[in-house]
């Protein structure tokens, strides 16, 4: 990898992995529109000669096509992660996870580059009949238009690879924890916690079991991959893999980490239900046999990372004001 174009790159995971990219000694071309994306997290990417910074949305292919050419792997990391509230805005997550997706491909084609990394999510297996989940299991019913964009753009993505002799990793996330982490739960109950430390709202009565990712520990596994996937010489399909960790939590054992790291014993108000929201898979837990094979093995737990997580949100307040 000698020049990387990152979509989504001023984001949480983005502006993660250009940093590490960066220090790998790979030139770098980020791409974001600040819709979401902070500035702040490419302040150290912006001081190195490597990389170049171009504001511009997956929407605008013209401009997609322009600023992706000279590159030779594309990371597509840029979408509407919004599950919660997709009903409200359903044409949302088409547009920016599907079509935006389908702009990425059509620009990577019409530069040549012949190699792609895709952040889907653990959310494409809806409520999957088999815990853990392997990649092999069958798509239930969708349960959400974030995860049925998601299987979209997947599907797309394979069919360029077949179509267009592509190589094309599709990496299946659980929710991603860490530094520069600006949205989900810890993020949601912080904020509540610093407005009133007594009393805590949950989604949900707290038993929904999850799994999470500490954000480098993500990092490692693509790099990891892709770097194999380089020694062993261009394979022109896709390949699929879950990210997570080979443990979950329980809502309520979030909610008890958190507390103990802030010294609180708030009263919880639990909403009711098994699930938060339409769409709140009850239990997700996938099945990451497939990339330990490879060697790859997460460094931090989930506690580990729900704690480094709340550490970084106690240190920079400003990301609440820029959330506003």
């Amino acid at each position: 990898m000698q020049k990387a174009f990152v979509t989504g790159a001023a984001g949480f995971i983005g502006s993660t992995l250009v940093d590490r990219l960066l220090a790998d000694g790979v030139a770098v071309v980020g791409y974001d529109n600040f819709s979401t994306g902070q500035e702040r997290f490419l302040e150290g990417a912006l001081r190195n000669p490597a990389f170049r910074l171009v504001r511009g949305d997956t929407l605008e292919l013209p401009a997609l096509t322009s600023a992706m050419a000279g590159c030779d792997t594309v990371f597509h990391l840029a979408a509407n992660a919004d599950v919660r509230f997709g009903t409200e805005h359903p044409s949302k997550d088409l547009q920016q996870n599907t079509v935006a997706t389908f702009h990425v491909l059509e620009a990577l084609r019409a530069n040549g580059i012949r190699r792609i990394a895709f952040s889907s999510t653990g959310s494409v297996y809806g409520e999957a009949a088999v815990i853990p989940t392997p990649e092999d299991a069958p798509f239930p019913v969708q349960t959400s238009l974030y995860a049925a964009s998601k299987v979209a753009g997947e599907g797309m993505l394979s069919a360029y690879a077949e179509g267009f002799g592509i190589e094309a990793y599709v990496f299946r996330f659980v929710s991603i924890l860490g530094e520069r982490y600006t949205h989900g739960h810890v993020f949601d109950f912080y904020q509540q916690l610093r407005e009133h430390p007594d009393w805590l709202r949950v989604l949900g009565d707290g038993s929904q079991r999850k799994s999470y990712l500490y954000v480098q520990d993500c990092i490692d596994a693509i790099l990891h991959v892709l770097s194999q996937a380089t020694a062993a010489g261009a394979r022109h399909h896709t390949q699929v893999y879950n990210l997570g960790t080979p443990e979950y939590v329980r809502v309520n054992d979030s909610i008890r980490f958190i507390n103990t790291a802030l010294g609180l014993k708030p009263e919880l108000r639990y909403t009711g239900g098994d699930r938060g929201w339409v769409g709140d898979n009850p239990f997700i837990f996938l099945d990451t046999q497939k990339i330990q094979s490879t060697g790859w093995r997460p460094k931090l737990t989930i506690e580990q990372g729900i704690v480094r997580t709340l550490r970084w949100l106690e240190a920079n307040p400003w990301v609440y004001q820029a959330r506003g």
